[in-house]
């Protein structure tokens, strides 16, 4: 233990860590931002669909919960963006020296990092999760998904919203690591943040634009963004490309091989 702050030495890495991200300017706005794009964009599409655009519930065979948790395709975007910035804003500013003088060993800076930017980025998702759910709860029901004609209302006690739920804060955490592993590789926030939008927003893009079917259906399945979305999905499982929790793993394995590399790179050139 260090006299000097009373604090086990495996413990100093992630309180210096801890308090290097929350001293950032931007770490508050885009937690903030992750939590406000979720719930809006959950919101506006629970809105959007009433009965000028089913019919009936019947006809229109909505996942309500899925529809609620609309807006974690959006909310990943800033958290991609604050993984990056955690790890960037230092060979920005050139402290990154600094840093690795404090901490030598760079695996376990790497992983001080990744602990303290995947802790405060699942509060915050968890706040935006939760809050989407019950804003589903009030949006929904209107005249079409009602508890009568077999919707009932999003509740974390139900198994597929629980799973929906805890998946969805998983993938917005996943998606923050992504960034940071792609701006320690990169040495740039630029570079990180640009990689990772490509990866989560144009390889789908381009999905669609696919004309064979087989390999529009790969490219869902193996890509990391609809394949880590695929666990917001609680109804007709069996039509998906890839399953709600092997779909997460796609996003898992992308997210850790990144890290992996970069660690790598990071443990052999000088800064």
């Amino acid at each position: 233990m260090s006299r000097a702050t009373g604090r086990p030495a495996v413990l100093r890495p992630l309180h210096a860590e801890w308090t290097k991200l929350r001293t950032l300017h931007s770490t508050w706005w885009l937690l903030a931002a992750t939590a406000v794009l979720t719930v809006a964009v959950g919101a506006a599409a629970a809105a959007s669909v009433g009965a000028g655009v089913c019919a009936s519930a019947a006809g229109c065979r909505e996942d309500t919960v899925k529809l609620s948790l609309t807006g974690v395709w959006t909310g990943q975007a800033t958290a991609l963006v604050l993984g990056a910035l955690s790890m960037g804003a230092e060979y920005g500013t050139g402290t990154i020296r600094t840093t690795l003088a404090a901490v030598p060993h760079r695996a376990v800076l790497l992983a001080s990092k990744a602990a303290v930017l995947a802790g405060a980025t699942t509060a915050a998702g968890a706040v935006a999760v939760a809050a989407s759910l019950a804003v589903g709860r009030l949006i929904l029901p209107g005249d079409v998904f009602t508890q009568e004609s077999g919707y009932p209302l999003p509740s974390p006690t139900d198994g597929p919203t629980l799973r929906a739920a805890t998946g969805s804060v998983l993938c917005l955490a996943l998606v923050a690591l992504l960034g940071l592993g792609l701006a320690a590789l990169f040495r740039d926030s630029a570079g990180g943040i640009t990689a990772g939008l490509a990866l989560l927003y144009v390889v789908p893009l381009l999905a669609g634009l696919l004309g064979d079917p087989d390999w529009k259906e790969r490219l869902e399945r193996w890509a990391p963004m609809p394949a880590g979305l695929a666990v917001r999905s609680t109804t007709d499982l069996s039509r998906l490309p890839i399953g709600p929790w092997p779909g997460l793993g796609v996003l898992a394995a992308y997210t850790l091989g990144i890290l992996l590399v970069a660690t790598a790179a990071f443990r052999t050139r000088d800064a």
